[in-house]
């Protein structure tokens, strides 16, 4: 759960420009890609063996792509606000994703999120743009950007 306190929805366009809102940090440990990589079935080496990974230019194993794209839900549920009135929120897609630099395992990365655009869509319906990133401790540059959009249904 966010410690951002809440938002009302009506408030959403007024926040959009402001200041992001950033994550705790999680750590992809190497447990935890090796459990995506069997959800997957995608068990390439250089994501769960950590020995022939040691011959690659990264000097061990590195985090899927998709699996560091997969825990923008969790990095979002940490630093996003809960919008009061919303019945339902929805992954609606995404504009724009890349994976700029790999994850190796064991890295500490969190979530950044600038909302860029909330546009009401219907009486009950809000589309938001955010402009994400994932931060790598210690990394020059991040481990993706992206443009996330999600569908906001109210109660009333």
């Amino acid at each position: 759960m966010s410690a951002t306190p809440p938002i009302a929805v009506a408030d959403l366009a007024a926040r959009v420009g402001g200041p992001p809102f950033v994550s705790r940090w999680f750590v992809l440990d190497q447990p935890r890609i090796d459990a995506f990589a069997v959800a997957t079935e995608d068990r390439q080496f250089i994501h769960v063996d950590p020995v022939a990974a040691l011959a690659t230019p990264f000097g061990g194993t590195i985090a899927h792509g998709f699996l560091t794209l997969a825990m923008l839900a969790a990095m979002a549920e940490d630093a996003l606000p809960a919008v009061v009135g919303v019945a339902l929120s929805l992954n609606y897609g995404f504009d724009r994703v890349r994976f700029v630099m790999p994850v190796k395992a064991g890295a500490r990365m969190r979530g950044v999120f600038a909302l860029a655009e909330a546009t009401q869509r219907s009486a009950r319906q809000w589309l938001t743009r955010y402009e994400t990133a994932i931060e790598i401790e210690g990394g020059e540059k991040p481990a993706l950007v992206a443009q996330w959009l999600t569908m906001l249904t109210t109660r009333e």
